[in-house]
């Protein structure tokens, strides 16, 4: 599998390594054809993440590159296939927290702009209200808030999820990663979105989320986001009694 450098052990020691990096204006033109020659992101082994809108004009497209971000010790491969991730598939106790509908369009990006890619697997995992991971230290067996759904023909997966808390050291965050393809072709793309810290402060002032203290960590002063996070920031509006909040992504699978 062609992938990012994942990172293992402790959260505290390794959640702020970074991978990947920001693809330049010369490479994301030569990429999409104005210069020389058809150019890759980062390597031609790997994915690099943009913006999914295209430009009509014959310079550089709107597609606005993503970067990639580090996996985190987190990841747990399990495979659950499923829109509605708040719950425990074992238990079936549903994670407190504020309904967030989560909906990536994902596109694939080449020299001729962004098209629907169809059938890319999305996974997303994050930690519940209180901070706490599934699958993981004290939680291990358990599997809410992870899952994945494949992308349909119109570069469409969606989730029901809970808008995530916080603990210390991180600024509020869901980690994402797409698979495309199969076998030893199969190639991905891990990255995390982020969240506006004033939309924040007025969600967390509402059961479960006020019944902790203040968070100690916003996007200003955490590493990860730091490095490109603001390209990874999500629009989250309100939606009914809960949030709702759509990411578009370009994959370049050359």
């Amino acid at each position: 599998m062609n992938k990012f450098e994942t990172v293992e052990g402790d959260h505290e020691d390794n959640d702020d390594e970074m991978v990947g990096s920001l693809i330049s204006r010369r490479t994301a033109l030569r990429l999409f054809g104005g210069a020389a020659g058809a150019g890759t992101l980062l390597a031609a082994s790997k994915l690099a993440g943009a913006n999914a809108q295209t430009s009509s004009s014959g310079a550089l497209p709107s597609c606005i590159v993503r970067p990639a971000q580090t996996e985190g010790p987190y990841f747990v491969d399990e495979k659950l296939n499923r829109q509605d991730i708040r719950s425990d598939p074992t238990s079936k106790s549903v994670r407190p927290g504020a309904a967030l509908r989560l909906t990536f369009l994902v596109s694939s990006v080449g020299s001729k702009g962004c098209a629907p890619l169809k059938d890319a697997m999305v996974d997303i995992w994050q930690c519940d209200a209180s901070g706490t991971y599934s699958d993981v230290q004290g939680a291990v067996g358990q599997k809410f808030l992870r899952g994945y759904q494949t992308s349909d023909a119109k570069g469409v997966a969606s989730f029901l999820t809970i808008y995530p808390g916080w603990y210390p050291g991180r600024t509020v965050h869901i980690h994402f990663k797409i698979r495309h393809g199969t076998g030893g072709s199969q190639k991905e793309f891990t990255s995390q979105l982020f969240f506006d810290d004033i939309f924040t402060d007025t969600v967390y002032k509402t059961a479960p989320y006020n019944a902790r203290g203040s968070r100690n960590t916003r996007n200003a002063s955490d590493g990860i986001y730091r490095n490109g996070g603001s390209q990874l920031l999500l629009d989250t509006k309100k939606d009914g009694t809960g949030y709702a909040a759509t990411f578009d992504i370009g994959l370049n699978l050359g």
